[in-house]
């Protein structure tokens, strides 16, 4: 139950309406949705713009999304099934699993190159879910993201098998020490790869058999399924150049310059099973799996993971705030009073984040701008949609927030 029980104030919750439209008329987004429940029945939703500028197609309740880094709380809560069936514990070294991992080197401080490296232990499961392994993205600075990007080590829908990219990756030394620091990185990928070692599936198959099905997420999947392509919705960067530069400040003559259309995506023939970044995904489907977890673990009338369980995933898993753990790397969210738990960050201090909310706020977002959260005080679920990259270009995320918490009252 939730501790302070609001109502909503239907015309403020309308300037989330305004909000949105503005996104469009400013040519910052081609097109958003927005769903908010509360206690499991919705509250909230508007759709605004187009999902293809180039077709003149709305941008609806339906449309189809690239999650990307959404796909790493499912990831997450597919690990947390193993562990509840007494598979393996958190503190196994991924090496248990992937022999390749075994004999790990990590890059020495201020390292010039891929080979100024020392010796290292192997990375733990909870590592990998926290984002303390050592591993990395091609995207973030730093020597070991450019030997990623050489290598084009970013797990791609079209990039062949998952374990074949695994098996790159682990030629590659760490950035630094496990457990040291903080960096956002591909490490949800490598569970991935843990899943379908120990389960025997796919990633793919043990998403739909076990996650999916349950819970009644019809349009989830790696690729766009059959029928569907034309709600499958464009992407779009104001980047000049790469659109997952997402430390590029090189901004484009065009704000909604074309990166991935409907016609010819590789999500189409996804051949690479990213567990850190793969899915595509509706409003309303990904809005189950949000309220899954606000309900400790039960939707569609399936219990997928224990309460407790889902206690555990949702509380901070790190020594104090992101920022405390020294990250040199790009990430969604605020660092400074947000914490970070085995899915998502976790709001420790809503004033350090500077964004309002409350205490234990659980999200995460994805590179295309999309945006989730839940609020466990409030009893809320919010799952915002739209497909601009990178996530960066905008305050969106903190715009939102504080929309919807303007529209609270007692």
């Amino acid at each position: 139950m939730p501790l302070q029980p609001v109502m909503f104030d239907q015309s403020r919750l309308d300037r989330i309406r305004v909000w949105m439209d503005s996104y469009v008329e400013q040519r910052k987004y081609a097109g958003s949705s927005f769903l908010l429940r509360q206690n499991g029945s919705e509250a909230f939703f508007h759709a605004s713009g187009l999902r293809s500028v180039e077709s003149d197609l709305p941008f609806e309740r339906d449309t189809l999304v690239r999650i990307y880094s959404m796909t790493k709380p499912i990831t997450s809560v597919a690990l947390m099934m193993l562990v509840e069936r007494g598979l393996f514990h958190l503190d196994a070294p991924v090496s248990d699993f992937l022999p390749e991992f075994k004999e790990m080197r990590a890059l020495v401080p201020e390292a010039k190159s891929i080979d100024h490296t020392e010796d290292a232990p192997t990375p733990t499961l909870h590592q990998l879910l926290t984002h303390t392994s050592g591993f990395s993205y091609p995207f973030n600075p730093g020597v070991l993201p450019e030997a990623m990007d050489e290598q084009d080590l970013l797990f791609k829908p079209n990039q062949g098998l998952l374990a074949d990219r695994v098996q790159d990756l682990a030629g590659l030394p760490l950035a630094f020490q496990p457990g040291t620091r903080w960096e956002y990185s591909v490490g949800t990928d490598v569970l991935g790869r843990v899943i379908e070692v120990v389960s025997g599936q796919t990633l793919a198959q043990f998403f739909e058999q076990h996650i999916f099905e349950p819970l009644g997420m019809r349009e989830t999947a790696f690729s766009v399924l059959s029928g569907a392509g034309d709600r499958f919705a464009s992407l779009y960067t104001p980047l000049a150049g790469d659109a997952m530069a997402l430390n590029s400040a090189n901004q484009g003559d065009d704000s909604l310059r074309l990166v991935d259309s409907c016609a010819g995506s590789p999500f189409f023939e996804t051949t690479t099973f990213s567990g850190g970044g793969g899915l595509i995904s509706t409003l309303d489907d990904y809005a189950k799996f949000a309220d899954m977890l606000r309900n400790r673990g039960i939707g569609n009338g399936q219990r997928l993971l224990g309460p407790k369980t889902i206690e555990f995933m949702m509380r901070n898993h790190l020594p104090g705030d992101i920022a405390s753990m020294g990250p040199k790397s790009f990430a969604e969210q605020p660092m400074e009073g947000m914490g970070f738990g085995l899915a998502g960050s976790v709001v420790l201090n809503p004033g350090r984040v500077r964004v309002p909310g409350s205490i234990g706020d659980f999200s995460w977002g994805g590179m295309a701008s999309t945006y989730f959260w839940i609020d466990w005080q409030n009893d809320l679920t919010a799952v915002f949609f739209t497909q601009l990259s990178p996530s960066s270009s905008y305050p969106s995320r903190a715009e939102l927030k504080a929309l919807v918490h303007a529209a609270m009252i007692e």
